[in-house]
């Protein structure tokens, strides 16, 4: 599990959005039965949202380590017919959660190129 120094506020109208290791988030719960996943709360806006909001694994059916093989063989170059048969998913699938790692690696860029000299 990722440290909550890692993790910001997901809601956009608050105060603290967006800003890592501000003390401002607690752990209230849990998403699923297997205990996996944390449930966030924000004490400021008193938001409660998932640790896994704004990452491509948000609401993702599949099992995290299916949706890493598929990064993973993509990464490795892989095509998305390939990665689809290697991982046991359509390519449909696969080109979905290539999309969206896609997005979120771009929005991850620009925030830390935003911060570089």
């Amino acid at each position: 599990m990722m440290p909550l120094e890692r993790l910001c506020c997901q809601n956009s109208k608050c105060a603290m959005y967006g800003r890592r290791g501000a003390e401002n988030l607690s752990v209230c719960g849990w998403i699923d039965r297997r205990r996996t996943i944390r449930q966030l709360y924000c004490r400021l806006c008193k938001a409660r949202f998932s640790e896994r909001k704004g990452t491509p694994l948000y609401n993702a059916k599949l099992p995290a380590g299916k949706v890493v093989a598929i990064l993973d063989h993509v990464r490795e170059g892989c095509g998305v017919r390939q990665t689809g048969r290697l991982v046991g998913v359509s390519k449909n699938t696969a080109n979905r959660y290539i999309l969206l790692a896609g997005s979120h690696a771009k929005a991850l860029h620009d925030e830390l190129v935003a911060f570089s000299p």
